[in-house]
């Protein structure tokens, strides 16, 4: 895979889109600078086009294996995670005070963005433990902060979430894994399923985030604690102890990200797995979401690294491949010199860019809610990342499904074919709209914890910002910005008619807002792309104007012409969806499906 092309959109996604260089003004910040930023993409498209993503095909044939106990993971990850290691990249966006980088998260979803594409299985173990991470610098003892994070961030240790079991997946309140408590720690019992990179043989010690119950704990989600389970125990002096009675029992046979072991975990099938309090017990659940809410993020940069890729492999074979005869050109042609082909990749390409743009401005929001010395704009700022978090899990995630399917097609029957490498990339993908909440539960999420529930304020927010950039965009000439300007238009009345009918619709049942909610999330995913398409456009033509004659930029006014033609249209189908309310859906009794 070449990095040259994506390594341009991203700097331009960053600087136009996201902003990057205003994070400079936050205190910890003030190191990246445009040439920090550039050598820092540079660097780790490096890592991922020649360590990384050689791997991939190898991890996807090998698998990890459990073998006398122990996850073997495939021919030279090892390797792989020790230059990783060694070369700094897991302590990038993490606490200075911890031996961290401290540079912001928007760089760090970019580099990330560059591992999904070159090798998701791969990308997976550190992703994970930076969640880790944050959820236990931001409610662990100093303590634990001090026992556990500076190993976390250098990356010699790694961390994983362990959530579900086999009764209790969405519903964590169903959880039944034990703690009590003996003295200054904890005895675990019980078993979690479908917990990546449960094991491995790459680091000295793997940091487990366990929810439990107290045999006194209320019942429900407010019963919930979540505690620290290290594969070895850590002795006072920091140095590794015996082994915890914590082990992977089995791996699940998956359909793809097959070099990532997905472990059964058993927790205390002797003695008991020893285990430390993060937070106060049964309040674990705001823990984990501090991690889960890092990682839906993370997720759904997933999806667009994994977008990039199948992009780029479909583009190369496109290229390449010679089949039929097309107007106007001699002979036999290539097949991207067909129309169809040429829709397919282009709606490969505005659907990936659209996704970066929009997962980079969340980042960004990320930074600014965190990191920004005014209160008032770290609160309005976390109010947006709050906003377009779901968004961008199940949005991005979503277009990925269609992005690396697309692939396959252009692939013809050859993308049917493993040896292509294009299956891959859509096996790969179909975890992710499952990933740390499904599409339908990051939809209820953003339909009633963060429109109804505060009755349309962040939202409203976002739709008056979007009525000025309306404004601006009609101000541009040019026949292709009058199409973006209509389309634009037309996607954010119907956004805003859509917003207005969940306010004033979304509680007449107990299920309307569920019946709306998936379509209502694709609706805002599909306008905001389509934004920040337009939005690229302008910047485009300002370079153009200003006397550039570099086709990237004409390029990009062309993906946004493309994507308002042929994507934004989606948005009023949306609308009508929504609108429709519950009654096809609920009136079919189950007997009759």
């Amino acid at each position: 895979m070449s990095y040259e092309a994506p390594l341009k959109e991203m700097q331009f996604a960053l600087t136009e889109l996201a902003d990057v260089n205003s994070l400079t003004q936050h205190p910890g910040f003030e190191d990246a600078t445009p040439d920090m930023v550039e050598a820092i993409l540079k660097e780790a498209g490096k890592l991922a086009s020649s360590v990384i993503e050689p791997l991939n095909k190898i991890g996807d044939e090998q698998g990890s294996r459990l073998v006398d106990g122990k996850v073997v993971n495939p021919d030279g990850f090892l390797e792989a995670y020790q230059q990783f290691v060694e070369n700094g990249w897991p302590g990038l966006h993490q606490p200075t005070e911890f031996d961290g980088q401290g540079l912001p998260f928007l760089l760090q979803s970019a580099a990330s963005e560059m591992w999904n594409s070159a090798n998701m299985a791969f990308a997976l173990c550190p992703m994970l433990t930076a969640g880790a991470i944050e959820s236990i610098n931001a409610h662990g003892s100093d303590e634990i902060k001090n026992t556990y994070l500076p190993k976390m961030v250098s990356g010699e240790w790694t961390g994983t979430m362990n959530l579900t079991e086999p009764q209790a997946g969405s519903d964590l309140s169903a959880v039944r894994t034990q703690a009590t408590k003996e003295g200054d720690h904890y005895l675990i019992k019980g078993s979690k399923i479908f917990i990546t990179w449960g094991d491995h043989e790459m680091t000295d010690n793997i940091i487990h985030l366990v929810l439990a119950r107290l045999p006194d704990a209320p019942e429900g989600v407010k019963g919930i604690s979540l505690f620290i389970v290290p594969k070895y125990l850590v002795n006072e002096d920091g140095s590794i102890g015996e082994r915890n009675d914590a082990k992977a029992v089995s791996l699940e046979h998956k359909l793809g990200i097959h070099a990532s072991p997905t472990c059964v975990m058993s927790f205390g099938d002797e003695a008991g797995a020893v285990g430390y309090l993060v937070g106060e017990e049964n309040k674990g659940l705001a823990c984990m979401f501090t991690m889960m809410n890092h990682a839906r993020l993370e997720v759904g940069m997933e999806g667009v690294g994994l977008s990039e890729r199948a992009y780029q492999h479909a583009l190369a074979y496109a290229k390449d491949r010679t089949q039929g005869y097309s107007p106007g050109s001699e002979g036999r042609v290539s097949i991207i010199h067909h129309a169809d082909v040429r829709r397919m990749l282009l709606q490969m390409k505005s659907l990936t860019e659209a996704g970066r743009g929009l997962a980079y401005v969340a980042s960004a929001a990320h930074d600014h809610a965190f990191h920004a010395a005014d209160e008032n704009v770290r609160n309005s700022q976390r109010q947006r990342m709050d906003l377009l978090t779901p968004i961008v899990k199940a949005w991005c995630t979503e277009c990925a499904q269609e992005v690396t399917t697309l692939g396959v097609q252009v692939h013809g029957g050859m993308g049917f074919i493993e040896e292509t490498g294009a299956a891959q990339f859509m096996r790969d993908a179909r975890i992710i709209t499952i990933y740390e909440g499904t599409t339908g539960i990051q939809a209820g999420d953003l339909i009633g914890r963060k429109v109804l529930r505060d009755k349309g304020a962040a939202i409203s927010e976002l739709i008056a910002e979007l009525n000025e950039f309306e404004a601006t965009l009609k101000e541009q000439s040019g026949d292709e910005f009058a199409i973006m300007s209509t389309q634009f238009s037309a996607a954010l009345k119907s956004l805003t008619e859509s917003t207005q009918w969940v306010l004033e619709k979304g509680m007449e049942t107990p299920h309307t807002a569920g019946a709306a909610s998936v379509n209502f999330l694709m609706q805002m995913g599909t306008t905001l792309g389509g934004w920040l398409m337009a939005k690229s456009a302008l910047a485009a033509q300002r370079e153009i104007d200003a006397g550039s004659t570099d086709e990237f930029f004409k390029t990009k006014i062309l993906t946004a012409r493309f994507y308002a033609e042929h994507i934004m249209p989606r948005s009023q189908a949306y609308a009508t969806t929504v609108q429709s309310g519950a009654g096809a859906i609920m009136d079919l009794s189950i007997e009759n499906f």
